[in-house]
């Protein structure tokens, strides 16, 4: 295998497999490179359909080899570290890897040490999780006979941050429509249930109709395997102080001026989330482990050969793959850009995400938005009919169940523009 590459990625998830595919689609003749370990590569935006049932696992995975671009090389090996200053990368088995331009896009992994007892209780089932395991998840739901039913996240930035509540809404449906006694929690670090105004209004509108205790300033840092307690720090803000009402439905109990315990009977958790240990540990990141790149261009900071894509970023905005559609491009340009020996002036990324809030079974309002939480919805919705997206539609319940899924195995990753 040649070791030296024009442009080289480390990841074949939707960051790598997109750029790769977007960069060979204007010069075949490139020598690119992509470090991936894994033999499946998966559509993770359906697992929350398959955490509620109405999505079949099997059709979120493919083989890698068949999302792969023919004309790159697939390093089936895992990346250790980087010797930016020699254009090199470490690999486990390879050894190093040379480098022209390169492009990191490994995505992030699960840290459920960060929650104490957390290990354990997934580990035991006891808590589910439709970003490990979303089979379980809905096995865990069809099995669950009424009382505490608490949806969390972590405090730190996850993939797709409204994943959590999607499957409360969904959860909440599936109670109602099969007359199951539950108490449903939504407890959240986060101040607000959506930062996006005219999303906010909706999705008020949604936890009211299912009587949804929405718990904002919880952030979990403990959970009792043995008595099956979530344990929550409240994060105290100038404006809002910890009160709890003892004897309350749902069990809530202040066991300090800022603790609060409630037992659950179901407890699905969002765990906390980090880049990869080769890139966390490496002079690449910033201050809080992402890689440190420009938010407007996604070139590194430091090494301008560099560019990055997806979870891994440091950016100011959701971690989404529709946040890595508009990415690819802009670095797609940059390099071939510098290969021309010009400036990589292409700094249009705007922060643009977005997440399809499925609000209960056939229904759900699509959230797109950039660094600055403007309400940026896609004029393309109104072909469907869709003249207000902030609200709750059929149609975009289509969209999300059948439309998307096919325009990412047949367009995305093909490098076709959507």
């Amino acid at each position: 295998m040649d070791t030296i590459f024009d442009v080289l990625i480390i990841g074949g998830g939707t960051g790598g497999i997109m750029t790769s595919s977007q960069i060979l689609a204007k010069d075949s003749s490139l020598k690119v490179g992509i470090i991936e370990p894994g033999d499946t590569h998966y559509y993770q935006p359906a697992w929350t359909l398959v955490g509620a049932g109405t999505y079949d696992m099997e059709k979120t995975a493919k083989p890698m080899k068949e999302v792969m671009p023919k004309k790159a090389t697939w390093i089936k090996d895992k990346a250790t570290g980087f010797k930016p200053e020699e254009n090199k990368i470490f690999t486990e088995k390879n050894g190093d890897l040379e480098y022209k331009y390169l492009i990191v896009s490994p995505g992030l992994v699960m840290a459920p040490e960060k929650i104490e007892g957390l290990p354990e209780a997934m580990e035991k089932g006891i808590v589910c999780s439709n970003y490990t395991d979303p089979e379980h998840v809905w096995e865990t739901l069809k099995n669950f006979k009424g009382g505490n039913a608490i949806f969390t996240q972590a405090n730190t930035p996850i993939k797709c941050g409204g994943a959590p509540q999607k499957i409360c809404y969904l959860s909440a449906d599936y109670f109602e429509k099969n007359n199951i006694d539950a108490n449903v929690i939504f407890a959240t670090p986060g101040s607000v249930i959506f930062g996006v105004e005219p999303i906010r209004k909706t999705l008020r509108r949604v936890l009211d109709r299912y009587d949804i205790y929405f718990r904002p300033f919880y952030a979990p840092y403990k959970i009792d395997v043995e008595n099956k307690i979530a344990h929550f720090q409240f994060i105290e803000t100038e404006d809002n102080n910890c009160n709890v009402e003892e004897g309350n439905p749902i069990g809530e109990k202040l066991t300090g001026a800022t603790d609060i315990e409630m037992p659950f009977d179901f407890l699905h958790l969002a765990p906390p989330q980090k880049a990869p240990d080769f890139v966390e540990k490496s002079d690449l990141v910033n201050g809080e482990g992402w890689l440190d790149v420009d938010h407007h261009s996604l070139q590194h900071n430091k090494y301008p050969n560099i560019f990055g894509v997806g979870d891994v970023c440091g950016l100011p905005t959701a971690k989404t793959g529709a946040a890595i559609r508009k990415q690819t491009p802009v670095v797609v340009d940059n390099i071939f850009k510098l290969m021309a020996e010009k400036e990589a002036d292409n700094a249009s990324y705007n922060g643009y995400s977005s997440c399809p809030l499925i609000t209960g079974y056939g229904k759900m309002a699509l959230a797109e938005f950039d660094y600055e939480k403007n309400f940026t919805p896609d004029p393309k919705l109104k072909r469907m009919l869709i003249f207000d997206s902030s609200k709750e539609h059929y149609r975009l319940w289509l969209l999300k169940k059948y439309a998307l899924p096919y325009l990412y195995w047949n367009k995305m990753l093909k490098g076709k523009k959507v």
